[in-house]
């Protein structure tokens, strides 16, 4: 499956190895990143405030001179940084690793590392940080069919399947919530965007539109399955074939 997305996100490297810091620095100039970068830790927190809540996203190395990782993540939580941190160290110590966790780090990657698997790390840990609407999601393959929640379009092959702007919404929002019951008041809160009750049949014929567009079998859910007296939940069996 592929997910891509146009928006440009937001990212700061701090990292002391002038050339491991060109080269992050340099492959993710070439995704979807805008890069700021910091050599010491002391200019990792001056760029941290002069971004503000425009960083998206943090790479964090642990030995840098002035102030060290550890130290900067301590300030930058205590400056109240939204953005989630990923260390990076070339230690391996499981203590190393539960000092940056319990400091509010994110994600930990040992050096050496492989470049694609940190941009999957830096991809996952956004997904699971941002706010659903702001998640980096574009393309999205669901057994045949292709979703596109960038130009609102979805094909079964060659043939265009039309959804509705709230049914995008609302494949959207279960796809970004996998493997997780979303509960109806959750869905009126979030895809909505109202707080009171609404009929409950007004939810569920949206979601029974849904599945018809999706499953092989709207009548045997495949991919969206109902959770009796709660919600809704989406998986993708598909995933665990591959």
């Amino acid at each position: 499956m592929a997910k891509t997305t146009e928006r440009t996100y937001n990212m700061l490297i701090v990292e002391d190895d002038d050339d491991i810091l060109m080269g992050l620095r340099d492959y993710f100039d070439m995704q979807e990143f805008t890069v700021e970068t910091a050599s010491t830790g002391q200019e990792a927190l001056e760029q941290m405030r002069a971004m503000g809540d425009a960083c998206d996203v943090v790479l964090l190395d642990v030995m840098l001179p002035e102030k060290d990782g550890f130290q900067v993540l301590e300030s930058s939580q205590e400056m109240g940084l939204k953005a989630p941190v990923i260390m990076i160290t070339a230690r391996g110590e499981q203590e190393s690793k539960l000092k940056g966790f319990g400091l509010g780090a994110d994600d930990y990657v040992t050096k050496p590392f492989n470049v694609e698997e940190l941009a999957a790390r830096v991809k996952a840990v956004m997904q699971r940080t941002m706010p659903p609407s702001e998640a980096p999601m574009d393309v999205y393959e669901i057994g045949d069919v292709e979703v596109n929640f960038t130009t609102h379009e979805a094909y079964r092959g060659e043939e265009e399947i039309n959804f509705t702007a709230l049914e995008f919404d609302i494949l959207r929002y279960l796809i970004q919530h996998k493997g997780r019951t979303v509960t109806r008041k959750q869905l009126l809160r979030d895809v909505w965007n109202i707080d009171e009750d609404i009929i409950t049949r007004t939810i569920d014929r949206h979601m029974a539109s849904v599945r018809k567009k999706i499953e092989p079998d709207p009548s045997s859910p495949k991919y969206i399955e109902t959770v009796y007296g709660i919600g809704y939940r989406f998986d993708d069996p598909d995933e665990d074939d591959e």
